[in-house]
């Protein structure tokens, strides 16, 4: 079939094999560019195949020659529909890290249920013995706890009050205002079960339990702060509290981990285009204008770069350095007060008769399409292409 992207608010309903494979080609070339470091030999990565997750795996394994197990959702294609983007993602990956004669396993399903945990416990055990670094990168608007059945929803609401804001259209370059009414009812503690802690400390604990966590085994999460322009609806905000939830998960795993020599931390990374971000009110426009003034600086970096920089610290052999809450920062470039007070000048006067010149959104849109494989260069769209690609090595 001929692909083209299909577009649903935040979402592209289709991805290219072809976009995806190559976008995935050119993280590891960026990866094989940079000087070899020092890192783990055995990794699993849970949320591996878009984002944070894929990037860290993609350093791992060609930077550290490590050995990996990505866990994913499952999204194969049929002959009407195409698989997801982490799906062909996965699928390149696989495939190069074959070539390169790296050991890579996938391991397909809802990385939230005591099913898929046994399942990568099982995959460790056959495969790598033990694992020496956990990477936590699940993204998902829901979860159902395992214990009590109970689905739990998140939200992206202010607390306390309602936010007004500018946001914008990133497909049209239409800058609005956008209100957006409190967390109420259990709105908070829904959104912390979702993307908090308690996940990350369930996969820790059932890994240690079952012996496959190495001596000295490291894991990681993500979490994000941002500018005074996204607190009220980010960090002072219902995900907020659940990434306070992250990094006091990571202070406890810290102590779980000490009878190991095992290390916890959580990243704080900077501000990209994601699809979860491109949901966030407020937060497309300040990527759009962020990425104007960072370009120029000279400072901009993307998920591989970032990825790079974070493994880096976290195996450097003077210490992982951290922040005087225990938080490997590599948002450390975004929050510089030159880049801010830029920001927060463009911030102040675009509306939708200037954003094109005044921020980086025909950035932030290409970059957007480009998670799902669209736009990207020496593909040829026009061209009927195969949506059925396997993953040999899933399970």
């Amino acid at each position: 079939m001929i692909i083209k992207p299909r577009t649903r608010g935040f979402i592209c309903t289709t991805a290219h094999p072809e976009g995806c494979a190559k976008q995935v080609q050119e993280q590891i070339d960026y990866i094989k560019s940079q000087p070899k470091w020092n890192g783990p030999k055995r990794a699993l990565v849970l949320g591996a195949s878009t984002g944070y997750g894929l990037s860290a795996r993609t350093a791992l394994a060609f930077g550290a020659g490590a050995a990996t197990i990505g866990v994913f959702r499952p999204s194969s294609a049929t002959d009407k529909r195409t698989a997801s983007a982490g799906w062909y993602n996965s699928a390149a990956f696989e495939s190069k890290a074959a070539e390169a004669g790296l050991k890579s396993v996938s391991v397909t399903g809802d990385a939230f249920t005591d099913e898929t945990k046994d399942r990568v416990i099982e995959a460790i055990r056959e495969e790598l013995g033990q694992v020496d670094l956990v990477v936590y990168s699940v993204a998902a608007p829901r979860r159902v706890d395992p214990d009590s059945g109970e689905t739990y929803n998140s939200v992206l609401k202010p607390i306390g009050a309602p936010y007004t804001n500018k946001t914008v259209n990133f497909h049209t370059g239409e800058v609005s205002e956008v209100t957006i009414e409190p967390a109420e009812g259990d709105d908070i503690a829904q959104t912390v079960a979702v993307m908090g802690g308690a996940d990350w400390q369930r996969w820790l604990t059932r890994l240690q339990e079952a012996g496959v966590l190495a001596e000295g085994a490291v894991t990681i999460a993500y979490s994000y702060i941002g500018s005074g322009i996204t607190q009220a609806i980010y960090r002072e905000g219902t995900i907020g509290q659940a990434k306070d939830d992250l990094e006091a998960t990571a202070l406890q795993l810290q102590q779980q981990l000490a009878p190991l020599g095992g290390r916890a931390y959580v990243s704080v990374s900077k501000a990209l285009v994601t699809q979860s971000s491109s949901a966030i009110p407020v937060v497309p426009l300040y990527v759009s204008a962020l990425y104007k003034v960072m370009k120029e600086k000279g400072l901009h970096e993307n998920t591989i770069q970032q990825s790079h920089r974070l493994f880096e610290q976290l195996y450097r052999e003077t210490g992982t350095p951290i922040d005087e809450k225990g938080r490997i920062r590599i948002d450390d470039w975004e929050l510089r007060e030159d880049v801010q007070e830029e920001v927060g000048r463009i911030w102040s006067e675009v509306n939708s008769d200037n954003i094109a010149s005044l921020t980086d959104l025909d950035g932030y849109r290409k970059e957007f399409f480009q998670l799902f494989g669209f736009e990207t260069e020496g593909v040829d769209y026009e061209q009927d292409t195969n949506p059925l690609v396997e993953i040999p090595s899933a399970r």
